[in-house]
This record gives C-alpha cells, structure tokens and sequence, in this order.
C-alpha cells in the first residue's frame, strides 16, 4: 500500500453537496428572457386593444354624425347692388295760386287726391267789381266806335266837297286827322276792355298742366292774392319720384337710366323705377348725395313718405346661394359651413340681390367655404357633421 495515498472516508450519514455556480447563470437570464418577453406580448396587445377601442370608438361617432349636404359657392358673375333710403316724391311738384288781383273765393272744384287735365278750372273767385269794369270799358268800345264812324262821314263829305270848291285841303286834313284820332280810340277801348277780360279769366285758378292734386290749401269764402302763396299742389303727370341719399363711394357706382326697385316702408310690394337724374353736389354736412329714382304713382307712392331703393349697378362676381343656404336671427343674416375638422361653424354674412337664381352674398363668404345647403335649422355651431358635397349651379 501507498502510504503517500490518502483516503478519505464518508460514512452514511454524510451528504456530499455539489454546486454549479455556471448552470444557474444560465437559468437566470432565460427567466429573465422569459419574463421580458411576456411583458412585450402584453404590452403588445394591450396597445392593440386600445386602438381597436378608439377606431370603433371614431366608428361609432363617425355613425352618429348626422350627413349634412354642403356646396362650395365660388364665384359667380352677378348685378351689383346699390342699397339706399330716402323720402317719397312728386317728381314735378308744381305750386298753383291766384294770378289775378285775387278776391274772395266763390268756389272749389277740386280736392286733394283728384286728377286734373291742363287748363282745368280749380277754384273760382268772386268777379262782380270786374265784371262791371268790363261792361264799362264795353260800352266806351261802342262810342269810340260810334265816333269813329261820324269822322268817318264827316272826312266822306268834305272829299266830295273839295273838287266843288267848297272847302280848302286844309279843312280836309283836319276831317282826316279827327277820322284818325276815332279810329285810334277805338283800339284804345278795345284794349282795355280786352285787358278787363283776361283779368276777368285770371280770376280762375287753372292747372297749369295735366297731373294729380296733393295739397289743398283754400276754402270757399276765403281771401285770396297774388301774396296767400300756393293754393294747390300739383304733382306733374301723376308722377311719382324716390329721393335716394347715398354715400359718396356708392354715388360713383350710380348713373342715369339704370334699373331701380322701390319698396315702400310698411309695404311689402316693390315697384320698378329708373334713376333719371344725380345730385351734381354732396352735401358737406350728412357726406351724402340725392339719387332721384322716377317711380310710376300708386296709391302706397305717398308724397312725404319713406321707401327703401335697391339700384343695379352694372356687374360684380360673388357667392351665389340657394335661398335655402341663408338664416336669419335676431343678430342678421348668416350662414352655417363645415370647417376643416367637419365642425360647423357660424359665418355672419351680408346679402346682396336676391333674385330667381339665388341670394347674391356681398359681404362674409369668399366662395371657397364648404357651405350647408339647406339643413341649417337643425344643426349648432361646434356640432360635428358628416359633410357631402354637392356641385353648385
């Protein structure tokens, strides 16, 4: 036996433990792996279950939104409009009064509100003193007439008379000059007793021309002269006239013979006018000049009155909706489109003419808006919608 040999020995009770520090390594970075991956899956489908909630989340709101059909304007050629306002008219307001010496006045023919032809006889005035005038200087007409005759005679005889030798030329100048003088008399009276009569007929108050009666401003039994001022007011032919006052930019945009439409304050009814004539000057206190727009008469066409005037003035490119895009409140006119992120919002906007092919927007769309054809009632500014496009006309 090799005595350099040691032997060790276990008995039964021991328990011989071996440890692999390399193996455990090992098993700890595969659970580690292991766990890193589970957390990955989870992660994974945890963000998956999120984005599926949000797409029927939008799914379910994009349901929800109602469809709303919108239309994009653009710009369309359309009149231009000139909005103004100003007082009714007689487009000739003729005053009529007394043209004689005046008098008290016997009757009246007419009243406010009739319509007359020229040369009508509208008042009458006591003419008694003037009538016995005239019969004066009548009755001188027939003696200076009468006298005209006898010199007549007289200048007759002395002719005949004269190749006799029985008066001198001398005699028979004076018989033609004394004929003369008669004759001239005679055309004096005639004269005055003519004057007397055309006094006599200026004693009648005439429509100077054919037209409607405005005013009446005299009674039967009242003083008249060349000084009571107007005792009618005439408008000319009836017709009627709007005076438009507008600003100075809008009266560059206005000429004569263009088209007008005339609304009486208090009337729904429009009449169509014609601007006949522009004020040369503005008024340097109020900046604004008179259009006068000549307007036939109606019985709504009342002098005094007031009326709203919508003058086309030549031709301008705006927006052009259907009258079903265009609200109305308390704030004015305005419009609903359907912003970028498909919200709607609220546009104020000013319309312009309003005619079969649509309602003309002056001021508040550029054309380019996404504009809510006609579901406008029933939607709120910031509600989100389902927009659909239709081609505008």
């Amino acid at each position: 036996m090799d005595m350099n040999r040691e032997t060790t020995g276990f008995t039964s009770s021991d328990t011989l433990v071996v440890v692999d520090r390399g193996r455990r390594r090992r098993v700890a970075i595969i659970a580690a792996v292991g766990l890193l991956v589970i957390a990955l899956l989870a992660a994974f489908f945890l963000l998956r279950g999120n984005e599926e909630k949000d797409a029927a989340a939008a799914a379910q709101s994009a349901t929800q939104a109602p469809t709303v059909t919108v239309i994009v304007p653009g710009q369309s050629d359309v009149a231009g409009l000139v909005t103004a306002s100003g007082p009714l008219a007689a487009k000739r307001d003729q005053p009529v009064g007394i043209a004689g010496q005046g008098g008290r006045v016997q009757r009246v023919l007419v009243d406010a509100g009739s319509w007359v032809r020229a040369g009508q006889v509208l008042a009458v005035v006591d003419r008694s003193v003037q009538a016995q005038e005239a019969a004066q200087l009548a009755a001188q007409v027939d003696a200076a007439r009468a006298n005209a005759a006898l010199a007549q005679n007289n200048y007759e005889r002395a002719m005949g008379l004269l190749g006799r030798g029985f008066v001198s030329k001398a005699e028979i100048d004076s018989k033609k000059a004394s004929r003369d003088a008669a004759n001239a008399q005679v055309r004096v009276a005639q004269a005055q007793l003519a004057a007397s009569r055309a006094e006599l007929g200026r004693l009648n108050v005439l429509a100077p021309t054919s037209g409607l009666i405005l005013t009446r401003n005299v009674e039967v039994g009242q003083i008249v002269s060349p000084g009571s001022g107007p005792l009618f007011r005439l408008a000319e032919g009836g017709q009627m006239e709007m005076q438009a006052q507008l600003s100075q930019q809008d009266l560059a945009l206005v000429h004569a013979g263009m088209g007008a439409e005339v609304t009486p304050i208090g009337s729904d009814r429009k009449f169509s006018g014609t601007v006949w004539q522009i004020a040369p000057a503005i008024d340097p206190k109020t900046r604004l000049g008179m259009v006068r727009i000549a307007v036939p008469y109606d019985n709504l066409m009342k002098p005094g009155g007031f009326a709203e005037a919508r003058i086309t003035a030549g031709s301008t490119s705006a927006p052009l909706l259907p009258q079903s895009a265009v609200l109305s409140d308390d704030n004015g006119n305005y419009v609903y489109i359907a912003n970028a992120k498909n919200e709607v919002e609220r546009r104020n906007i000013k319309i312009g003419t309003v005619d079969d092919r649509g309602v003309t927007i002056a001021e508040g769309l550029t054309g380019k808006e996404a504009v809510v054809l006609s579901a406008g009632p029933f939607l709120n500014p910031g509600q989100k919608i389902n927009p659909r496009r239709q081609a505008a006309r």
